[in-house]
């Protein structure tokens, strides 16, 4: 009788052990996520308002994830230089995007663009949002927004505002209120925001937006009068200055942050970063101190967050396209 030899007889069970571990599950790449420094790129010069609030929360998330998170300036060409970057970089959770209302305009404001926003990078978290003010000059009669349209009637073409550039924040809130109103003012576009403001309070330009913290300060000495802010509730920085929807019905802006990352980027990293920002965001002190500075923290699920991107998107493609604003190329 022949008796089949050890090494034959331990071979179906050595099968049964190899099976069951090729049957168990491969830890998740988020598992071992971050394991080292994950960059942020902003595409936007630092010490902006919106760089502040990215930087305060990458501090948080550093706490939370025990990794280092970056902050990587990469201004130019009006946010797509720093938004190409992450759009073609590896898909795999170490470069991030600073998202912003601006990358929305330029879906349709940036004619050539190397990338589509929502095509080539996918909608994390958002962190935080914050309203404008309308301003003008002292010299400008109007005392408020009501006055400011009926000027602005009767003299068709002859006031100008003041923006950072084209497509900025602050050029498409007026142009928001051109919209809904049908008043004709001319865009003067400055090469930042340093520029326009020097020329509001000289009297060079007749009204701009501007964010509430950076302009409270001049409303408060009179160096220029605030009309209206852009939110649907009064900001409390400037509590007597009533929102222009409460003038103009429909009326709403807010310069708004958020992250993305490239295409591709596997899901379980995905949630666990923006589980991370959601749990931070609905910290009580860290909204009782953004909101002091005029900044309201943002809290979305991500696909609630993907769905108002892209109603952003179509927003300011109306706008362009009623405006007749001219596309770059």
């Amino acid at each position: 009788m022949h008796i089949p030899s050890a090494k034959f007889r331990l071979a179906p069970a050595l099968l049964i052990v190899a099976a069951a571990l090729i049957s168990l599950p491969l830890p998740s790449r988020a598992e071992s996520y971050p394991s080292r420094p994950v960059k942020i790129i902003v595409p936007f010069g630092a010490g902006g308002p919106t760089d502040v609030y990215v930087r305060a929360l990458a501090v948080e998330l550093q706490k939370s994830l025990h990794q280092t998170f970056v902050i990587e300036n990469r201004p130019g060409a009006g946010t797509t230089i720093g938004t190409d970057l992450v759009a073609h970089a590896t898909p795999d959770g170490y470069t991030l995007l600073m998202a912003s209302s601006t990358q929305t305009v330029n879906e349709t404001l940036y004619r050539h663009k190397p990338y589509r926003l929502l095509r080539d990078l996918v909608p994390i978290a958002p962190l935080e949002e914050n309203d404008l003010v309308l301003v003008v000059n002292p010299s400008v009669p109007a005392k408020n927004l009501a006055e400011l349209l009926a000027l602005a009637r009767a003299k068709p073409g002859t006031l100008n505002f003041g923006s950072s550039g084209p497509g900025s924040n602050y050029h498409m809130a007026a142009e928001l209120l051109k919209n809904l109103t049908g008043i004709n003012i001319v865009h003067v576009p400055y090469k930042g925001s340093t520029g326009m403001r020097v020329d509001i309070l000289s009297g060079q330009i007749q009204m701009l937006f501007d964010s509430i913290p950076t302009m409270a300060a001049y409303v408060k000495a009179d160096k220029v009068r605030a009309l209206g802010t852009t939110g649907l509730k009064r900001s409390p920085i400037l509590p007597n200055v009533p929102t222009i929807a409460e003038t103009v019905p429909g009326f709403q802006f807010s310069q708004w942050v958020g992250f993305m990352a490239p295409k591709g980027t596997p899901q379980p990293i995905i949630d666990l970063l923006h589980d991370t920002i959601t749990t931070i965001l609905s910290r009580p002190d860290i909204k009782q101190a953004w909101e002091k500075q005029g900044a309201t923290p943002m809290v979305m699920t991500q696909p609630a967050f993907a769905a108002f991107m892209a109603a952003q998107v179509a927003k300011w493609a109306k706008v362009i396209k009623d405006n007749h604003i001219t596309q770059i190329d």
